[in-house]
């Protein structure tokens, strides 16, 4: 992790979606490490959510569409980064049900502007695409999909990141095998950790019903993910990052950074663990009610690739990670420093 941390230091950064969840984490991490970060998202209420543990004041930010080519292409064209990340995308299932144009748009449209954009860049060295763990065709496999299982989604999310791998693939045999950059994408499993506020999501849900003194709904409370703390997959995406501008040929492609089958929880265990271990949680009472919209049971990733070729793993058990986000929500809710524990957890973790 030090010779991650020396890497990054002064490196020029573009991060796409730096104002999402995963987004802000990843622009706190580089900051820490010394980059010069660029980040480049809608200006709408989430950065207000994210200021509590992000200083946009040490990042060059633009607000922009990332479909709208132009702007992104004279962005990077100002910023001449070496590397980026790209994470803007509308993230959420639900949503893609109830506007699937706009999911499809955003995710499908806004990575071709970035691959089109890198492909005619020469100053770019290194290119991390997040997609989803949702990108496989489910099938419910026990053993956890592996990087060369078959792509697929029943629904407008994951439909939209399973185009993104398939065309990301047509772009790396097509333009950039020839060229000396490394480009690849990162299929990460459900991440947890503090200051997450989107809708349908178990942990944010868990805390604005504590807020509001109302019932938990849980919509599928036997359905298991790869959980795991958001610092996790960043440091993969870092990792990854590193090799692909050190060794493009031998690096790029798609990986997944999930953690060990061990570590899987259905959603139930989950809310019961952080309700326990948030003040006031306790009280709250969980109901069970079937969603309006079709849900995975079971996902799993398969991340030999990675601990094999980059030496990566997990570093915290599924507890610790939500212990570390409970005290994160509790740092919050008692209006304490929130900023300050995001920097002490990247420390401890890095």
């Amino acid at each position: 992790m030090n010779n991650i941390q020396s890497f990054y230091k002064n490196k020029k950064v573009f991060v796409t979606g730096h104002t999402g969840f995963k987004g802000s984490w990843l622009a706190s991490v580089l900051i820490k490490f010394g980059a010069k970060v660029t980040g480049y998202s809608l200006n709408d209420e989430k950065r207000t959510n994210y200021e509590n543990f992000t200083n946009y004041r040490k990042i060059q930010n633009i607000y922009g569409d990332i479909c709208n080519l132009k702007k992104l292409k004279n962005s990077i064209k100002t910023a001449k980064p070496e590397i980026i990340f790209h994470l803007a995308a509308q993230p959420i299932v639900a949503d893609s049900y109830t506007n699937p144009l706009n999911t499809l748009r955003i995710n499908f449209m806004g990575s071709i502007n970035i691959l089109e954009v890198v492909r005619n860049f020469s100053n770019i060295k290194s290119l991390v695409m997040i997609t989803s763990d949702k990108c496989y065709q489910n099938r419910e496999i026990l053993r956890g999909y592996k990087e060369d299982d078959r792509l697929g989604g029943n629904d407008p999310y994951s439909a939209s990141k399973a185009a993104v791998e398939i065309v990301f693939q047509s772009y790396l045999s097509s333009f950039f095998s020839k060229k000396k950059i490394g480009v690849g994408t990162a299929r990460a499993g459900n991440v947890i950790g503090g200051g997450d506020w989107s809708k349908n999501r178990i942990i944010p849900d868990c805390i604005r019903t504590i807020i509001k003194k109302k019932n938990l709904i849980i919509r599928n409370p036997l359905s298991t993910r790869p959980w795991q703390h958001v610092l996790e997959p960043i440091s993969g995406y870092l990792l990854l990052g590193k090799k692909l501008f050190e060794n493009p040929k031998r690096f790029s492609g798609s990986w997944n950074f999930g953690p060990p089958t061990k570590e899987v929880k259905n959603v139930r265990e989950v809310a019961k663990i952080i309700m326990s271990q948030i003040e006031q949680g306790e009280k709250t009472k969980i109901i069970f009610k079937k969603g309006s919209f079709e849900e995975a049971n079971l996902l799993k990733l398969n991340s030999k690739k990675a601990n094999e070729f980059l030496h990566w793993r997990t570093k915290w058990t599924m507890n610790q990670a939500l212990k570390k986000t409970a005290k994160w929500y509790n740092f919050f809710l008692k209006k304490k420093n929130t900023r300050k524990l995001t920097n002490i957890q990247i420390e401890n973790y890095f």
